[in-house]
């Protein structure tokens, strides 16, 4: 009986110094049927990145040469390269996690990790960033100094261009589709991310806080995206 080859998923680049986790979530990603690229260390990275395109990048913070999070910098300065990225973080380094979702990383796994559990994050991660508003004919959406264009991508505040991430944009669309309607962060969390089982509310919370510094006046009274105290966020379109 012939084995049928699972279909092409595209290419994943593993970054990380450990030649056992590489070896192991390499042959997990195989298996589902990802090609599989690896770098060793930062400077490989780059290398690597400056080639073709990963569909996602898997990138270990602790690196020599440059770190994981100096790489991610480089990603979301670069649009060219803003690829989905799921960082890996030590076991306690809830600073480098917090670090990572500021600059823009999709997702984070701490180790040591079930690569079986990777592997489902890689999937949910490359689901979201397939997902793009404007695909069912979404028309712009306009409230005013706000302006989101679902095709393009494009977002201009009060005339001004700002570039979002993926999960960014993604975010902001799915609260002004709802205006002034409250959600919790678990389920913003469900409708962005794909599933509320395993990520942190807090993810929530740091994309929120990259978006007001993106697009708000003022961050720390922002206009736009509200806080409804011990409920969650809501858009509010009448902000400017």
């Amino acid at each position: 009986m012939t084995k049928t080859r699972p279909a092409d998923l595209g290419e994943i680049l593993i970054v990380d110094d450990e030649p056992s986790v590489v070896e192991v979530v390499a042959l997990y990603l195989r298996r589902e049927g990802f090609r599989v690229r690896t770098a060793r260390d930062g400077a490989e990275a780059l290398l690597a990145l400056g080639g073709s395109r990963p569909a996602l990048v898997i990138l270990d913070v602790m690196l020599p040469h440059i770190d994981g999070l100096s790489i991610l910098r480089r990603l979301r300065q670069s649009p060219a390269l803003d690829v989905p990225v799921i960082l890996l973080t030590a076991r306690g380094g809830e600073a480098d996690r917090i670090a990572g979702l500021d600059l823009g990383a999709d997702d984070y796994v701490t180790k040591p990790f079930s690569p079986g559990e990777l592997v489902s994050r890689v999937r949910a991660v490359l689901r979201r960033a397939a997902t793009r508003p404007g695909e069912a004919g979404d028309a712009p959406i306009d409230h005013g100094a706000l302006r989101l264009d679902p095709l393009t991508r494009d977002v201009l505040a009060r005339g001004q261009a700002v570039e979002l991430t993926v999960t960014e944009f993604n975010l902001l669309w799915f609260l002004a589709s709802h205006p002034r309607q409250v959600f919790r962060r678990e389920k913003l969390l469900e409708a962005v991310w794909g599933t509320s089982d395993y990520l942190d509310p807090g993810t929530v919370t740091v994309h929120i806080r990259r978006l007001r510094e993106k697009i708000e006046r003022d961050p720390a009274n922002p206009a736009w995206l509200q806080t409804v105290w011990g409920v969650g966020y809501k858009f509010e379109p009448e902000g400017a």
